[in-house]
């Protein structure tokens, strides 16, 4: 009969899962269908089991369809099953059952804690059982590592591997505190991956600053040195020292855990002050040079610009008295002249008369050189 054939279709199920086996058959003529395993033992014929399996139990039975199912699937049980029609001939279908081995949690080795800094770690992370194998990937706080190596091993007498990576650093500072993760991601996990963590506890010297409260020391005035030191394991308390002595003056200089406090500063308290801070991994120090400044002196400092200001205001002054001056000058230039042509006029005349004449002349003509003036 066309059309006359089984249809299967290939399997792909997690270890430990249900595999569900379909044989269809479109058009068939009340002929039997039967599933065999990779060992071509009959696992069922129509309806009638042929293997003693308790995983193995029917689904459906019909003259166009024969289904099964396998729980608890092994990785044994992975190979190709064949679904046949007993026509004449014989027609068979075959379906391939892929069954994924299941990676095992990864374990980080090789972590000691603390390390110090500068030492050089190596982590490897761990997980068996994959099939296909597992990837594995490195991250530090959620950052992909990349150039990591990479080992993959087939389990003795399984189908599985055995896959290892290792995390090849030296210690930082920076790193302290870090969380370390190993990834590992299958097919077999549905896109959840298995993740194992490790936090670093790194140790290292004690990293020292200090901290000024007053940017222009005076003398009279006070001031605060801060010793900011920062190390692990925790630095003890701090050392203060000046000119690689004691602190002289003790009732002023008074050192409070990291902080050194000075009062009533004066040009004696000039000089280099070492703050000093040391854990079991080491020490390490820094200075600050101090330098106590004569009020007086930032006042002279200011005073050019006093002088200058000063220079400029007489200089002002001078040019407009000098004004003043050369206009009073101008001013009593042209009226010496006018008093001059007046009396002109009385000297000039030949007679008592003329000269009366004259002045009563030069008295308008003054007339209009007031208004001329004017």
């Amino acid at each position: 009969i066309q059309g006359q054939f089984p249809l299967t279709q290939n399997v792909t199920v997690v270890e430990g899962g249900t595999a569900n086996l379909t044989c269809r058959v479109d058009q068939n003529d009340n002929t039997s269908l039967q599933w065999s395993n990779p060992a071509q033992q009959t696992l069922y014929f129509d309806d009638k089991k042929a293997l003693r399996d308790n995983r193995i139990e029917l689904v459906r039975a019909s003259w166009h369809e024969l289904s099964i199912s396998v729980s608890d699937v092994s990785l044994s049980d992975e190979g190709q099953y064949t679904c046949s029609l007993f026509t004449m001939p014989v027609k068979t279908s075959k379906a391939f059952l892929t069954v994924l081995g299941v990676p095992e949690k990864p374990q980080i080795t090789g972590f000691t804690s603390p390390v110090m800094e500068g030492e050089r770690m190596q982590l490897t992370c761990k997980t068996s059982g994959s099939k296909p194998a597992a990837d594995i990937r490195w991250f530090k706080n959620d950052k992909e590592v990349k150039d990591v190596k990479y080992i993959k091993e087939e389990d003795a007498a399984r189908k599985t591997f055995t896959v290892s990576s290792t995390l090849d650093f030296l210690a930082d500072r920076s790193d302290d505190g870090a969380v370390v993760s190993c990834r590992v991601d299958h097919e077999s996990l549905n896109s959840t991956p298995q993740i194992a963590m490790q936090v670093l506890e790194i140790h290292y010297t004690p990293l020292v600053k200090i901290i000024s409260s007053n940017s222009w020391p005076e003398e009279g005035q006070s001031i605060i040195l801060t010793c900011e030191s920062k190390g692990k394991p925790v630095p003890e308390p701090v050392l203060w020292t000046k000119d690689g002595g004691e602190l002289p003056d003790p009732e002023r200089m008074v050192v409070n855990g990291r902080v050194l406090s000075i009062s009533f500063l004066n040009k004696t308290d000039n000089g280099t002050y070492r703050c000093e801070a040391k854990n079991p991994i080491g020490r390490n120090s820094t200075e600050y040079v101090l330098i106590v400044h004569d009020p007086n002196a930032l006042a002279g400092q200011t005073g050019p610009d006093h002088a200058l200001i000063g220079g400029i205001v007489a200089v002002v002054v001078f040019v407009t008295l000098c004004s003043i001056i050369l206009l009073g000058r101008y001013l009593a230039r042209h009226k010496g002249t006018y008093l001059t042509n007046e009396a002109k006029g009385a000297e000039d005349a030949p007679d008592a008369d003329t000269a009366i004449i004259n002045a009563e002349g030069s008295q308008v003509n003054a007339e209009e050189k007031k208004e001329y003036f004017i």
